[in-house]
């Protein structure tokens, strides 16, 4: 390794990384647009110049401006041992300034209604190396505002032609849907006729897009950023383990964006990951748990319905428990130890775990990681499994449920499926039992059932999922659970609880404080919540200590790679109390 000195610090770097890249890496502050870590370097925006001074070796390894004092990219130029960069001499501040008011010259003045509004490097950098004023008196340049696709809108007249996501589209989506047409001031942003910007990562130029040119139909006006918190997620819906920020307020999802791992996903999400999350507040809701009565479902409490479920499990007849492939690691592990304490002949199968397609492959420059869009639509098939067979309770895939089903007096179906996960075949299989249902979404199965339990979602809990890798990572709960419904591990310990005699009793506000009602408006109110009885409190961190006692889970709980705690979404805008 080598080092070089960036205003005033030393900074150690390694051979073929760029001086840009070391400052970031260090936490020096250097003003850039074009550049990004995952694409190609067209070193155009010119914001990022600084003056350059390195040893001549002709000169006794004297320091000695480079290029002849001219300002040199520092997102192009390689580092090299014993150079000293500054962005904070005359000339360089001078380019700064000079920049960004080229920049703005045509940038229409409407921040107060720009979704980029609290995220916007452009504000940021306005600030910092920009002029107070505008010399500019004549009239701006009017461009158009564009529907790019499905997801996108431009506004091309805040556009700063950075060509991030040209160069996305180019390089990494493969796709080149995007153009720049026009030259000079006139030079836009566009998509080649006919061909919308529709691939399967193709909102990322949303998150690329340093300036609010390019911005996300779902989330356009729907909430300013600053009232946004962000949770640490995992890829809910696919197999991938991808890295996500949940990004939430007053109980409420409102986007999902990625969060960087350069072993998993790297920089980038799917839009399926995306745009897949409406399910959390969807209609179709199951909102309360139901029990039959007198051949009819009718509202209930937790301990009624829960009570009647164990009924319906120690009744005559053997047992048959799935294990959905969507709940959490942890979940599973309790879900089988509840089911055990009321039948301990239980027999547990995999749910279904299903695959739309092939996987897909995105190249990404510079030697990073592929990025890969899974085929897999589950996020913990593989951790789930581990469980069942640790726990020695693996009674077979869910292809080998069917063929069982009708041999079991009672069936426990546990699904969290996005979207209808129910078949004909099962519909068929199970059709001759009484149905214990823990699920999130409305379906024929809550018809059929004696005892419908409503669960959480993945934004509702937290735990850890095994990716198609085999990579174990936490995730954190973003959001209270919603309506009356639980997570699967709190209806576990419920299970528990009862089963052996106990009660279930209400506690004081913690996760058990229920999201029950939003008041309409920009910013959603939770006006009501209630908090609902429970037996002792499912704890991820303290199962996964349970599961540890097992040696062949101990590994597996050893390798849980942890989530940064939660934070409030990066703003520029200051915060004040009135």
């Amino acid at each position: 390794m080598g080092s070089i000195t960036i205003n005033g610090l030393v900074c150690e770097f390694e051979q073929g990384e760029k001086i840009l890249d070391v400052a970031n890496r260090c936490g020096v502050d250097i003003p850039q647009y074009c550049y990004h870590k995952g694409l190609s370097v067209p070193a155009q925006c010119r914001i990022c110049l600084a003056q350059v001074s390195a040893p001549n070796p002709r000169n006794d390894g004297k320091l000695e401006l480079m290029m002849g004092g001219k300002l040199l990219p520092t997102c192009s130029t390689e580092a090299a041992e014993g150079m000293v960069v500054t962005t904070e001499s005359e000339s360089a501040v001078t380019n700064q300034k000079a920049v960004m008011e080229y920049l703005l010259i045509n940038h229409p003045l409407d921040c107060p209604v720009c979704d980029q509004a609290g995220e916007c490097t452009l504000q940021d950098f306005s600030y910092q190396y920009g002029r107070g004023h505008s010399r500019f008196t004549d009239q701006k340049v009017k461009q158009p505002k564009k529907d790019l696709g499905p997801n996108v809108y431009l506004y091309s007249d805040r556009c700063i032609m950075c060509t991030r996501c040209v160069r996305f589209a180019d390089e990494v989506a493969g796709t080149t849907e995007l153009m720049i047409d026009g030259r000079g001031n006139q030079s836009q942003i566009d998509v080649f006729p006919g061909v919308p910007l529709d691939n399967p990562i193709a909102s990322n130029v949303i998150d690329l897009c340093p300036v609010g040119a390019l911005l996300d139909k779902d989330f356009l006006f729907t909430q300013r950023v600053w009232f946004l918190k962000r949770t640490a997620g995992i890829d809910p819906l696919t197999s991938s383990g991808d890295n996500i920020w949940v990004e939430h307020n007053q109980g409420m999802v409102y986007r999902l964006k990625p969060r960087e791992n350069m072993d998993i996903n790297t920089w980038w999400m799917t839009d399926e990951v995306r745009y897949g999350w409406k399910f959390v507040h969807s209609e179709d809701r199951l909102v309360g748990p139901m029990r039959r009565e007198h051949g009819m479902m009718v509202e209930a409490s937790w301990t009624r319905a829960l009570r009647q479920a164990i009924d319906m499990m120690r009744a005559d007849g053997s047992l048959g428990v799935v294990v959905s492939p969507m709940l959490t690691s942890e979940e599973a592990f309790a879900l089988v130890t509840a089911v055990r304490a009321i039948d301990d002949s239980a027999k547990f199968y995999l749910g279904g775990v299903p695959v739309d397609g092939e996987d897909r492959v995105f190249k990404n420059t510079g030697g990073a990681k592929d990025f890969v869009a899974r085929a897999e639509k589950a996020p913990n098939a593989r951790g789930v499994r581990r469980v069942l067979e640790s726990m020695n309770a693996m009674g077979g895939e869910f292809g080998s449920f069917l063929r069982d089903a009708s041999g079991f007096g009672c069936v426990v179906l546990t699904g969290n499926y996005p979207s209808d996960w129910v078949t004909d075949e099962l519909i068929k299989s199970v059709s001759d039992s009484e149905i214990v249902l823990m699920d999130t979404l409305d379906s024929a199965l809550v018809e059929m059932a004696g005892v419908v339990l409503p669960s959480a979602t993945f934004a509702e809990k937290a735990g850890s999922f095994e990716n198609c890798d085999g990579i174990v990572q936490h995730f954190d709960q973003a959001i209270p659970t919603q309506h009356a419904s639980k997570s699967e591990g709190q209806i576990a310990m419920d299970l528990i609880e009862l089963s052996s005699g106990g009660t279930l009793e209400r506690h004081p506000p913690a996760f058990g404080a229920q999201v029950v009602d939003d008041q309409p408006g920009q910013v959603s109110g939770a006006s009501e919540s209630v908090n609902l009885e429970r037996g002792e409190l499912f704890c991820a961190d303290s199962v996964r200590g349970e599961m540890s006692k097992i040696g062949s889970l101990s590994g597996y709980v050893d390798s849980v790679v942890g989530s940064p705690e939660g934070e409030t979404v990066e703003s520029d805008m200051e915060m004040v109390t009135l």
